[in-house]
């Protein structure tokens, strides 16, 4: 494992940006950066290297370093949904809404995920349907569009709750170290683990190998890289989503295990390069299911704008989406009958978006809550 990522690895884990973003510029404090820098230069090949650079503005105070450095370490969890496509209600319930409770308990990482919108990946925290896929992943992308969707994706953050004051919101793209680990991973990961990744499987056999490009067989390296390069002890994810999360897991194993007795040889605090993280799955709302299929999730990639309610839908096109969304031809409503899975997920998005609990609203109409 080359020291320059090991030394990102150290870097990241020390500095912990509170808002980064190239929609404004700046730098770190001087005197943060020279002590940083001082820490931080490690010997290669070709000489020193500095890696005490800021490729991303922050908004940094030594008296927020202070503080944290003063209190207990808390735990850290990161997340991030790509800037493609309405951010939709399966978004908020499955992510954004728990990273509002996370910030207050964890130190918390949430960034657009821009560079997987690039290839047509899909992301931790609820913002992926491995199922329904219908981006194609040689589509050529317009940047200016992508520019606008990756600041209205922060914008919804901090609208639904995100408070930069508490997490370390950034765009994926601007911290150039994702790139740089996800190709020394992917040195060390199993061509056959990533042949049996479930999304790659299912587009490769549809489309043909002649019209799929390598991105969709190598992005959970890119997304292990996300995770590993933070250090991240959490993450929350989707039940769809545990193979990725799973791989990540393998791959911080594995290097540890291959070059873990070289870093601390090298000055490292222990053998283990990287924290092997855990999932942090929410006990409901994980899976916000489509309104045309219970059986598929809802998605921002679905032709169908009827599948789901976005983010920024009007109230009137909310109550229509509902009044027309597919159920069943059982009389009244149930949870947990197999046979009927867009009645439980009606009643599971009623559930989470009123607060109430399945013996409580047992006896309240559906619709009633939508259209008050």
């Amino acid at each position: 494992m080359g020291s320059s990522v090991l030394s990102h690895v150290m870097s990241v884990s020390i500095a912990s940006p509170r808002f980064l973003t190239s929609m404004s510029s700046g730098r770190l404090q001087r005197s943060y950066l020279k002590k940083w820098g001082r820490m931080h230069h490690y010997r290669l090949p070709g000489g020193y290297v500095d890696t005490s650079r800021c490729y991303c503005s922050v908004s940094v105070s030594q008296s927020d370093i202070s503080e944290k450095a003063s209190t207990s370490v808390k735990k850290r969890v990161v997340s991030g949904v790509q800037p493609t496509g309405s951010l939709h209600l399966g978004n908020y319930l499955g992510a954004i809404k728990n990273w509002i409770l996370l910030q207050n308990t964890y130190e918390t990482f949430f960034f657009i995920v821009d560079l997987h919108a690039v290839n047509g990946g899909c992301y931790i925290g609820g913002a992926r349907n491995l199922r329904n896929i219908t981006v194609k992943i040689t589509l050529e992308y317009d940047v200016k569009q992508l520019a606008t969707a990756t600041k209205s994706t922060a914008a919804i953050y901090m609208a639904c709750g995100v408070d930069t004051t508490k997490a370390s919101v950034f765009v994926q793209s601007h911290v150039r170290a994702h790139a740089e680990l996800m190709w020394l991973l992917s040195s060390v990961t199993p061509i056959g683990r990533l042949n049996r990744m479930i999304q790659f499987k299912e587009k490769s056999r549809k489309a043909g190998d002649e019209q799929v490009g390598v991105a969709l067989l190598t992005y959970p390296v890119l997304m292990a890289s996300d995770i590993l390069l933070y250090q991240s002890d959490l993450v929350p994810v989707g039940e769809d989503q545990k193979q990725h999360l799973e791989l990540t897991r393998e791959l911080a194993e594995r290097v540890n295990y291959m070059y873990g007795r070289k870093w601390k040889k090298m000055g490292g605090r222990s053998s283990a390069i990287f924290k092997v993280p855990e999932s942090l799955i929410p006990p409901a709302g994980a899976r916000v299911m489509s309104l045309t299929d219970g059986l598929s999730k809802m998605s921002k990639s679905d032709p169908s704008d009827q599948s789901r309610i976005n983010l920024l839908d009007p109230k009137d096109v909310i109550a229509n989406k509902i009044k027309r969304c597919k159920t069943d031809s059982f009389p009244g409503l149930e949870f947990g009958n197999p046979d009927r899975p867009e009645c439980n997920n009606l009643l599971s998005i009623y559930q989470l978006v009123s607060g109430r609990t399945k013996e409580v609203g047992s006896g309240i109409h559906i619709t009633t809550f939508f259209f008050s």
